[in-house]
């Protein structure tokens, strides 16, 4: 069910849980403002989530409120693990779902990474 970005950060979201070691994941990559892990339900060959290690709900929760070393070292964080992934360049897709228009449904700020094949259409019709 999508999520209303407007709420609160909610503790108990799957990766908040995740990132407290409360629940495994794949690790991909790890610094001190993201962590990556394998999608459980790829959708591509390359199926990685990266997120925040701080409490941001999405992209305009993160965007107006985090500082700005943390922007930095999230979005170099991203680049880092596309380029481990060896994904820099085939090319690679990056997506965020934001509030219940883009069926965001986990209410933590997170970027898929999609790869390891061609992509064609920007949205499916």
């Amino acid at each position: 069910m999508p999520i209303d970005p407007r709420q609160p950060y909610d503790d108990s979201n799957v990766f908040a849980r995740i990132l407290r070691g409360e629940l495994p994941c794949n690790k991909v990559f790890e610094n001190d403002f993201a962590l990556a892990f394998h999608d459980i339900r790829p959708q591509a060959p390359v199926h990685v989530l990266v997120i925040p290690k701080g409490r941001y709900v999405s992209w305009d929760d993160f965007s107006a409120t985090a500082p700005d070393a943390e922007i930095a070292g999230f979005t170099r964080a991203v680049g880092e693990v596309t380029r481990q992934l060896g994904l820099d360049q085939p090319g690679y897709r990056l997506l965020v779902n934001m509030g219940g228009h883009g069926h965001q449904e986990v209410a933590h700020l997170h970027v898929h990474i999609f790869g390891g094949r061609q992509f064609y259409q920007m949205i499916a019709d």
